[in-house]
């Protein structure tokens, strides 16, 4: 198996709160620079582990000890704060990591991670982590590469959670979900990737009752419309707007 056919298995990119959507899916091919005798080599010092949907990858407050390459499937990535109040960091597809930053070990996991859909994961420990580094230069600067994608993810995250009000930040996980999952028909678009209120709320910052209520406004507005299992974008020129409404 070659290290691009590793780095760039997922139709899907990842999913996270940013202004720029086309950086949503930089950091999936980190290691499409690897040859394939390296990568062989981190195959080796890694384990392959099959995690089932609903279970944990690692919790927040667990030791460091490694990084899990997602080879297949979909992993969350969040924070619980103290009163058990959840927001959503990141979706993960297949291509990026999870289990940073301290790749090295030691510290506490400052988030947790869960698997949405079951995942083929190749977990390298961080004992593996460093003798890679240390003897094999293209791994060091694709896992560099990989951290660089990492830091952009968050501090998109933060930007937008400090600077936009949730109306935006809901219209522009909206735009994110239409530009990536959406299926045009005429004017239209149906965002095909199955997401709850739940689900959007904790991306956002918000409750699931204010998801509720604020799309039911779009719709009333002629934005959207919401179906049971899927949300339709009428006017896209009315999103956008709503994404610098405030």
């Amino acid at each position: 198996m070659t290290a691009r056919s590793i780095a760039i298995v997922s139709s899907e990119p990842a999913l996270f709160l940013a202004e720029a959507i086309g950086d949503l899916n930089e950091g999936a091919n980190f290691l499409a620079q690897l040859s394939s005798e390296v990568w062989e080599t981190l195959r080796r010092k890694g384990t392959q582990v099959t995690i089932k949907a609903g279970s944990s990858v690692f919790l927040q407050g667990d030791q460091h000890e490694g990084i899990w390459l997602i080879e297949d499937g979909v992993v969350r990535t969040f924070y619980a704060a103290p009163s058990g109040r959840e927001i959503t960091l990141a979706y993960w597809t297949a291509g990026h990591f999870v289990g940073g930053p301290e790749i090295f070990g030691g510290g506490q996991h400052i988030w947790s991670a869960d698997v949405m859909q079951t995942c083929r994961l190749l977990y390298l420990p961080a004992g593996a982590i460093r003798s890679l580094i240390q003897t094999q230069p293209s791994f060091a600067l694709c896992l560099i590469e990989g951290l660089v994608a990492k830091g952009k993810c968050y501090s998109a995250l933060a930007q937008m959670l400090g600077t936009r009000s949730v109306v935006e930040r809901l219209a522009q996980l909206l735009v994110i979900l239409a530009e990536n999952h959406g299926r045009r028909e005429g004017n239209r678009l149906f965002i095909e990737r199955k997401i709850t209120h739940d689900q959007i709320a904790t991306i956002v910052g918000a409750t699931r009752q204010w998801v509720t209520i604020t799309l039911d406004k779009f719709q009333k507005k002629g934005i959207i419309t919401v179906a049971r299992q899927s949300i339709v974008i009428e006017r896209y020129d009315l999103l956008m707007a709503q994404v610098g409404s405030d």
